[in-house]
Parts: structure tokens; C-alpha cells; sequence
């Protein structure tokens, strides 16, 4: 199964949370598309995308719309990306990656729960290392479209050559350098493909086997910090379990 099968099994740990925490995650995610590249989709390739991932996940039309609207408002806030690593329980590596209008608020947050779960908090970058940055892309597949040309043409783009297939969606999901992110963007939509869904994501290099009371409480850590409204995603180096 190789690589593309661990990233599969690693990204649901991002799939943690209930659906109301996504649609508040997504509705940031939309503010700052738009912040930076105005509220038309057609304009904003990246607010193009954000929609897309919006539509996976099942977010009703009304609520982007809302979230584009307030986005627009002069009394928004700004977010900004910060980025949180540490260990958990048993030496495992959280990665915790927000959008954040109040950093000291964040970070006091994020530190409580690694608190309270005998949890060290490092500085930022100390877990890099670990973990592969990447940007992902999901998008429907044309029956007539060959992958191995498709993967073959964006090489040249970073684009590796794993990806992976959901029969049952009809769509890929295609891992690629985070540099070239709207350069792939670009050239899938050029192309044709529909609902080019893209965001950054890390990967970890390094996964650890752990007993079930370990995955447990590690499970628990997350849920906690996925809690926080601006806590966007939550990584770890812990091996997914096995289906």
C-alpha cells in the first residue's frame, strides 16, 4: 500500500471534531481568502478552493455566503497562522496548527491541555522535522482522464507520485510541494477538473506504534484541543489505527 496509504490513514486524524467545529474552521479559513483576495470566487483562486473543501465536507450554501459576506465587514478580525508543537503523553508529536485573532489567548489554551496531559510544549519549528509539509489537492476524475500522464505532467510541479483514489466520492487526492501550490491549482482548473478542492496539511515521517490506553489518552488530548475555536487541525506522529 506505501506512502499514499499512510497519508490516507495519517489525514484522518484531521477528520477529528464535531461538524460544527469544521463550519467555524471553514468560515475562517473563508475570512481570510477573502481578506486577501477579495470575495469573488472567480477572482480568488484560493477562496475558489476553500469553497470547494466547503462543499465536501457538506457545508450549507447560506453559511458560506454568510461567512464571505462577514468576511467583508470592516469590524472583522484579523487571523493570523500560528503553529504550536510539543509532545504528548509517551513522546508522541503534537502539531497544532490555528488561525487565531488573539495569539495569548491561543497559546494559554494550547498550553493547558498539554498541561493537563503531562504534555511538554516546545518552541515553534522544534518538531519540523518530523513532519512533511505538504499541499493537498482533491478533485473529481474524469472517467477518461489516465493518471499516471496526469502525475506524469505534474511532476515538474513537485507533485509525487502516490495519490489516492475514493472509488466510492469518484475523486484523487494528489500530494504535492506547498510552494507550488497555486502553480497546481492553476494548471488542474486549466484543465478542466471540477471541484478542485486545496489545502496544506503535515504529514508525519516517523509513525509510532502505541498500546490502546496510549491511543486513547493521545485521542483525548486532541479532542481537547480540538475544542478551541481556533484550533484549525491537530497532528501527531501516532500510528492511525489499523481499519
Amino acid at each position: 500500500m506505501g506512502r499514499a496509504f499512510e497519508y490516507r490513514k495519517a489525514a484522518k486524524l484531521k477528520r477529528w471534531g464535531h461538524m460544527a467545529k469544521t463550519f467555524t474552521k471553514l468560515g475562517k479559513q473563508i475570512a481570510i481568502a477573502v481578506k486577501s483576495g477579495g470575495p469573488e470566487p472567480e477572482n480568488n483562486p484560493t477562496l475558489r478552493s476553500i469553497i470547494a473543501t466547503c462543499k465536501r465536507e457538506n457545508m450549507p450554501k447560506d453559511n458560506i455566503e454568510r461567512a464571505i459576506k462577514n468576511a467583508m465587514g470592516k469590524d472583522q478580525s484579523e487571523y493570523k497562522s500560528m503553529t504550536y508543537e510539543g509532545y504528548g503523553p509517551h513522546g508522541i508529536a503534537v502539531f497544532v496548527d490555528t488561525l487565531t485573532d488573539n495569539p495569548t489567548r491561543t497559546v494559554a489554551d494550547v498550553r493547558s491541555v498539554f498541561n493537563k496531559f503531562s504534555g511538554t510544549l516546545g518552541n515553534m519549528g522544534s518538531l519540523a522535522y518530523l513532519f512533511d509539509h505538504k499541499c493537498i489537492f482533491t478533485f473529481k476524475k474524469p472517467a477518461d482522464v489516465d493518471m499516471d500522464e496526469l502525475i506524469l505532467d505534474l511532476i515538474d510541479y513537485g507533485v509525487e507520485e502516490d495519490y489516492d483514489m475514493d472509488e466510492e466520492e469518484g475523486t484523487v487526492t494528489i500530494y504535492g510541494d506547498p510552494k507550488s501550490y497555486g502553480a497546481i491549482q492553476k494548471y488542474l482548473e486549466e484543465k478542466g477538473f471540477e471541484d478542485v478542492g486545496g489545502e496544506f496539511t503535515y504529514i508525519p515521517n516517523d509513525l509510532k506504534d502505541v498500546t490502546p490506553e496510549v491511543r486513547e489518552t493521545l485521542n483525548k488530548m486532541v479532542e481537547k484541543l480540538e475544542e478551541f475555536d481556533d484550533v484549525q487541525t491537530v497532528y501527531t506522529n501516532m500510528k492511525p489505527e489499523e481499519e
